[in-house]
């Protein structure tokens, strides 16, 4: 047993709020979490996470290592000139 009037209080149903709405439930020391970002609605788990073309940094990497389209295409060019 654990010692009284020195835990905090244990909410094993507490709600996971994200957005108003409920997302699931788990066990914490506040009733109620709110967030902004959970696995349901984050790029990265749902899948629709993208590369973001700064600069033209992607398009710089990959003609400087040779990969994909952009130093391919350049060879093409080149050899049908």
């Amino acid at each position: 047993m654990p010692k009284a009037d020195i835990h905090p209080t244990w909410y094993p149903d507490a709600k996971v709020i994200c957005n108003g709405e409920v997302v699931m439930t788990t066990g914490s020391t506040q009733p109620e979490i709110h967030v902004d970002v959970w696995s349901g609605n984050h790029p990265f788990y749902t899948g629709t996470q993208k590369i973001l073309d700064t600069e033209g940094r992607v398009d710089r990497f990959m003609r400087k290592y040779g990969m994909g389209g952009g130093a391919a295409a350049k060879k093409d060019e080149d050899a049908k000139a």
